[in-house]
């Protein structure tokens, strides 16, 4: 299965008001800046779109928003998985019906599989859906580590052509990138190993940062792919104090707190999650500052 999700994909955040409703509206005007701002295309309903806190019914309303929205203009790819496979179908076969590009399926997490286990749910998600299935490693995350072996042994199955990875491990993605076919897509999971990943063999990268630095993520990823890495290095090391700062707490909180700072409201994130501190806020508005944002 040939697919092009795009080199620049974004792990869009779920905008929520004073009440921590989901406010679709905000939803919609979110898809669209980020689609101005260099995404070739969107998750939606990831981790970073709070997706443990969601409803069903939310999600749905969500993939059905951003599709209305930016549709045609951009990939819209649903975030499906989750350590549940039988409800991880159900949700991948209602983003289907509403004519999302493609799925991704984070590893299980809490249950900690087997590597077989692994396989089998992946599989079992896969082959209930005509759509294109991105995986996502992310170890920190779910505790689990999907290993280069599995991640080979899914790439036979037919529409399963990328992985969102997240080990944070190099030498992993090496691995990767030896054992799957030239056409399987791998992304960086990590706005700072997006340059590192790419010399590796990576595609592109699902980003974070991607909300605040969309325009000049871009510019790094084709300053890289039209081999001028001298261009690319130096926005890798423009933008590396944004990459880190993004994360100097658990992601959404800082992105949200960010994109409030430049406007565009988004509010707090649901409990568990609990909004950035005033010392965090000041942190992310000085490197807001210092690439001249605010």
């Amino acid at each position: 299965m040939a697919v092009d999700f795009g080199r620049v994909l974004t792990a869009m955040v779920t905008p929520f008001g004073k009440d921590l409703a989901v406010d679709f509206q905000q939803a919609r005007k979110l898809a669209r800046y980020l689609v101005q701002s260099g995404s070739d295309g969107l998750v939606v309903c990831g981790t970073t779109g709070e997706s443990p806190t969601l409803t069903k019914d939310e999600k749905i309303e969500l993939f059905r928003v951003v599709v209305e929205e930016v549709g045609g203009q951009a990939t819209v790819i649903a975030g499906t998985g989750s350590y549940n496979t039988a409800e991880s179908i159900t949700l991948t076969q209602m983003a289907e019906k509403v004519g999302v590009d493609g799925v991704m399926l984070v590893a299980p997490y809490y249950n900690k599989p087997s590597q077989d286990g692994l396989y089998e749910h992946f599989k079992a998600v896969a082959n209930s859906t005509n759509l294109p299935v991105m995986l996502y490693n992310i170890p920190g995350r779910t505790g689990v580590n999907v290993l280069p072996a599995t991640v080979a042994r899914l790439a036979q199955i037919e529409n399963i052509v990328a992985i969102k990875e997240a080990s944070g491990s190099l030498d992993q993605v090496s691995e990767l990138r030896r054992s799957l076919p030239d056409d399987f897509a791998i992304y960086s999971g990590d706005d700072s190993l997006t340059l590192p990943m790419m010399a590796l063999g990576a595609k592109g990268v699902v980003s974070v940062c991607s909300h605040v630095v969309g325009l000049r993520i871009k510019e790094m990823v084709n300053a890289f792919t039209a081999g001028n890495t001298t261009l690319a290095t130096q926005i890798h090391l423009e933008l590396f104090p944004i990459f880190k700062t993004m994360f100097i707490t658990t992601n959404p909180v800082p992105v949200k707190a960010a994109l409030n700072l430049l406007g565009y409201q988004v509010g707090a994130p649901r409990l568990p999650l609990v909004e950035a501190t005033a010392q965090e806020k000041e942190t992310i508005k000085n490197v807001l500052a210092s690439l001249k944002l605010i």
